[in-house]
């Protein structure tokens, strides 16, 4: 059980996407403890590894997770054989991954552990990692599914736009206020869950202010640019004859009761656009049994002089993302938008190799039907394979559900058996 223990453990140290220095003084810490060198680079990435040994694999996860509050620290639950937290992610992506990480560096195994930071937020750590690797094999831990191992994952890109249009309107036809709030929808990972029909909260509130022909006053909604939209709030101006209908059984509709002479209208544009736009999927890839290429409108914010839209557009194939994201801008600077796009991130090609044929036949000593498989989530892999060209890497995970919600919950009977499919490999290769 040391695994979970050091789990519960690294989940009282803040470990939010931005946040690095609790959790680098702490592995420092255990680092010293465990007679390993502990070395950071200027990324906040920290690689751990043994004096004077050859080492052959690199055990590799991020320490930072996603917190749909800024400055969460989870409150973990443990019941019925899983882990979740209160009101709150989990964190066991990639919590678990690192939980195993400590655990043989507590046992002494002679490997690099390459923890990297700020993965949620566009692979940062990764995409600036400067550590040396000894390694000719990586074991990445950031997979979600006992029984199968990843040997490719999606690339991805997100896409920033920004209305500045406004104007003050008198009130001459006397529209009556609403606030629109959306609460408690299920939310997900715009990856891996974006193929699960769960609703998205923008969409669904665009929809009544769109079907009541109101004008848009405010509208914030969204949590992370990696995650599926569960909440949304939203103040109107709608004509008397046009009472605002609920899209959603969690949304609430009130009336403001309060007259007003003038108010900001924002662009109009702003919600034919959510209203307007296919969220989702957009290709499935029935080959590799994964979805191919889709974009998610994760966040809608209403700053004092401009409203910001956060899209996050993802695909298993680099000419398809580059596709989907020039799409989505010109769709955008149509409506009027000002657009820019940041955080981009390669796929990583499947690619068979003896590393992945290895790992297979362990796991199936363990997992007999476990499989090989591709994944429509970024993970860092595509970007050490770019970066270490001689790498043979894949990766494995237990089975961790809805990550990015607080619907997160993770298996603790598939963490243990995965512990001694790691520990088997790892014997293979030291």
């Amino acid at each position: 059980m040391q695994v979970i223990e050091l789990f519960k453990e690294i989940s009282k140290i803040p470990r939010c996407s931005g946040t690095h220095q609790p959790f680098i003084n702490y592995v420092k810490e255990f680092s010293q403890k465990h007679n390993y060198i502990c070395q950071i680079d200027n990324a906040n990435n920290i690689l751990c590894y043994k004096e004077n040994t050859k080492v052959n694999i690199c055990l590799q996860s991020h320490y930072d997770m996603v917190c749909l509050v800024d400055g969460t620290i989870p409150e973990i639950i443990e019941k019925d054989g899983f882990l979740s937290a209160k009101n709150s992610t989990l964190g066991a992506d990639n919590g678990i991954g690192c939980a195993y990480m400590l655990a043989l560096m507590a046992e002494s195994k002679n490997c690099e552990f390459l923890f990297t930071c700020d993965e949620e937020i566009g692979l940062i750590g990764a995409n600036n990692i400067a550590l040396e690797l000894q390694s000719t094999y990586m074991l990445n831990l950031d997979s979600e599914a006992q029984g199968e191992i990843c040997i490719g994952c999606a690339g991805g890109v997100d896409i920033f736009a920004k209305s500045s249009k406004s104007e003050y309107i008198a009130n001459d036809d006397e529209k009556e206020l609403y606030e629109i709030t959306i609460e408690n929808l299920d939310g997900g990972h715009s990856g891996v869950d974006i193929d699960k029909n769960i609703p998205n909260a923008l969409k669904l509130i665009a929809q009544t202010i769109k079907e009541c022909d109101a004008d848009l006053l405010d509208l914030n909604g969204g949590e992370r640019i990696n995650s599926i939209p569960k909440k949304a709030k939203a103040i109107i101006a709608v004509p008397k004859r046009n009472t605002p209908l609920s899209s959603c059984e969690n949304m609430t509709i009130s009336k403001i009761d309060t007259t007003t002479q003038n108010y900001k209208k924002l662009d109009e544009n702003i919600i034919d656009f959510i209203y307007t736009f296919a969220n989702g999927i957009r290709e499935y890839n029935k080959d590799v049994n994964v979805v191919e290429t889709s974009i998610n409108l994760a966040i809608v914010k209403n700053h004092i002089d401009f409203v910001e839209l956060s899209l996050s557009a993802r695909s298993m194939d680099n000419e398809k993302l580059n596709t989907i994201k020039k799409e989505t801008v010109v769709a955008l600077e149509l409506f009027g938008f000002e657009v820019s796009t940041d955080g981009k991130y390669p796929a990583w090609k499947p690619k068979y190799s003896k590393f992945n044929d290895d790992v297979l036949a362990i796991y199936k000593k363990f997992i007999p039907n476990t499989t090989l498989h591709a994944i429509h989530a970024g993970l860092e892999c595509a970007i050490f394979k770019e970066k270490y060209p001689n790498i043979q890497v894949c990766s494995i995970g237990p089975d961790i559900f809805f990550p990015h919600s607080y619907r997160e919950k993770c298996d603790i009977s598939s963490v243990l058996k995965l512990y001694e499919i790691i520990k088997s490999i790892i014997l293979k290769y030291q």
